[in-house]
């Protein structure tokens, strides 16, 4: 799910920022987009810079006075694949299932993805529950899971998950706590 992989990407900067200090105009840039959310479909989302490698020479864009530099740097991605068995905590819980996160990675699991002996209660606090009540999911639950399914945005990675199958469903109730 999460690995450190070596990535390169044109940094476009404004000329206002050319000077003594563009290397940590570059580098502060950077950072920024990855807090904005950078994700790829083949490496996932980046999730932090452990390092900069190298910064390119600056090439200048016809037009608009903007330097594009190449710049290579060491990060931490997250990568969620079909079959992988992720620990989440619940988000939200309603009638059609419930969404849970596990880093950046949001994930839907459907209700017909959840065992058949837990049932749907509404409430002040929405819940799946077993007919005993002894086993409940709820927000804030850890839930054991696996992906299903994965679909990549601009921004984040939704996957589709199951609780029905061995060794799946709530690992953690807070209610319990």
């Amino acid at each position: 799910m999460f690995f450190h992989i070596v990535l390169e990407r044109n940094m476009q900067l404004d000329p206002r920022y050319f000077g003594n200090n563009l290397r940590e105009n570059l580098v502060t840039q950077l950072m920024e987009d990855v807090n904005k959310g950078i994700c790829s479909s083949q490496h996932g989302v980046v999730v932090a810079i452990t390092g900069i490698e190298n910064i390119g020479k600056g090439l200048i864009v016809n037009g608009t006075g903007f330097a594009s530099f190449p710049v290579r740097y060491q990060c931490v991605v997250c990568r969620p694949f079909k079959g992988e068995i992720l620990e989440a905590v619940v988000t939200m819980v309603n009638k059609m299932g419930f969404f849970a996160e596990a880093g950046p990675v949001q994930i839907f699991v459907s209700n017909h993805l959840i065992p058949d002996d837990m049932e749907f209660q509404c409430g002040d606090m929405p819940i799946y529950t077993t007919s005993d009540g002894l086993v409940k999911i709820q927000i804030d639950g850890e839930v054991r899971l696996k992906i299903i399914g994965t679909q990549v945005d601009r921004t984040q990675i939704f996957c589709v998950g199951t609780i029905k199958d061995d060794f799946l469903g709530v690992i953690n109730d807070p209610a319990s706590v």
